[in-house]
């Protein structure tokens, strides 16, 4: 100390410089520029340092630090020191009065960081009469998302040099994506949010797997092609696809004429959500496009959806819940009814998932029939497909 009782002279500054490795190398602040520009020495353990190219062609030098050894050895590169052996170094360093700053690598200075806060508080509290400052700067930063291309980095990886990855194919990874989804489901449905996040994470990785065999072009079982013949896209495609059909579905956020929407504004919202997507997808039926390979009640209702506003006359044996009760329906009651049929057909020998299936194929048989064209002289033809779902890509 300069004088009794009197705080430790500051000389010299020691500066960690954090970048993300998510993020362009030479995509920095400009208050990491000024530094990097005012600074006597920049400093790095790692010769080939994403960030030294860009620094080169800005005239900032880079120096490939090395630690002196014990004794009368030779100077160890910065990247075998230990921590607290680099750490010591730098501070006695800056404390000559220079400005360093250190470009940490892209993993962080997490450890290098614990060891400078140590050395400091230790000589702070012998009385050192000077201490250098410390100061750490974020020279770049991850924007929300950042991580998944972290997620691409690894499937690329794993597709590299996993045997089991690289065997797999869109068919054979089906199974895992039916069974990642019932997962996910599970999840929200018991409320625990932990094993939400685990099996979102576990289905968005299906997501990028797929994504990377199609951007190989990969085929699929016995050298069949999954789609077609040589087209092949990218997870930038899929994410690419997803943003412009949002876009272009919710005019009301994103549109010339958008507006503040509250509760009210649903089913505007449903219906021109509906109206976009028929126009897109040109169908000529309200069931169009509905996959019968859907769970039974899944499809049942996704049907009934997407016809409930078309104004058809669907012909077949409909039974009201009034009818089938005898009293208004709740969902409790109706979990009830559903698990005493299912009950009842397992008395009768029937399959129930395969009756519901084949009374929603049924369903869509009659649909057509309302749909087709009358014959001439037989009146007005019935009102066009529509959509009656809720909104979905």
């Amino acid at each position: 100390m300069t004088a009794e009782g009197s705080d430790p002279t500051p000389a010299g500054r020691l500066t960690l410089l954090l970048t993300s490795p998510r993020v362009a190398p030479g995509l920095l602040s400009w208050p990491a520029w000024e530094l990097l520009r005012r600074a006597d020495r920049v400093l790095t353990d790692d010769p080939d340092h994403p960030q030294r190219p860009p620094l080169d062609a800005a005239g900032i030098a880079v120096e490939h630090a090395f630690v002196p050894a014990h004794g009368a050895g030779d100077p160890v590169p910065a990247a075998a020191a230990p921590a607290p052996a680099l750490a010591r170094w730098l501070l006695d360093e800056a404390a000559s009065g220079v400005e360093l700053v250190w470009l940490a690598p892209d993993d962080g200075a997490g450890e290098l960081g614990r060891a400078l806060a140590h050395l400091l508080a230790e000589r702070a509290d012998a009385g050192a009469s000077v201490v250098p400052e410390l100061e750490v700067v974020p020279a770049s930063y991850d924007l929300p998302g950042a991580r998944l291309l972290d997620l691409v980095a690894v499937m690329d990886q794993l597709r590299a040099h996993c045997p089991w990855v690289r065997e797999q194919t869109h068919r054979s990874l089906v199974r895992y994506l039916v069974e990642e989804s019932y997962e996910t489901v599970e999840a929200i449905e018991t409320g625990d949010r932990t094993h939400l996040r685990e099996e979102l994470g576990d289905l968005l990785f299906q997501v990028v797997f797929h994504a990377r065999l199609a951007e190989e072009g990969a085929a699929g079982e016995d050298g069949a092609d999954d789609g077609e013949r040589g087209e092949t896209w990218t997870i930038d495609d899929v994410a690419g696809d997803l943003v412009e059909k949002l876009i272009r579905r919710n005019p009301h956020v994103f549109g010339e004429t958008r507006r503040e929407t509250g509760p009210g504004d649903v089913a505007e919202i449903e219906n021109v959500w509906d109206q976009l997507k028929a126009e897109e997808k040109r169908r000529t039926s309200a069931v169009e496009g509905v996959p019968l390979a859907l769970p039974a009640l899944t499809l049942a209702d996704k049907l009934l959806g997407r016809t409930q506003r078309t104004g058809l006359a669907i012909q077949g044996p409909r039974v009201t819940a009034a009818e089938a009760t005898g009293e208004p329906l709740t969902a409790e009651r109706l979990g009830e009814l559903l698990f005493a049929l299912v009950e009842q057909a397992r008395v009768a020998g029937i399959d129930p998932e395969q009756a519901l299936r084949d009374a929603c194929r049924r369903f869509v048989a009659a649909v057509e029939v309302a749909e087709a064209p009358p014959a001439a002289g037989s009146g007005e033809a019935s009102e066009g497909a529509g959509g009656g779902d809720a909104p979905g890509p």
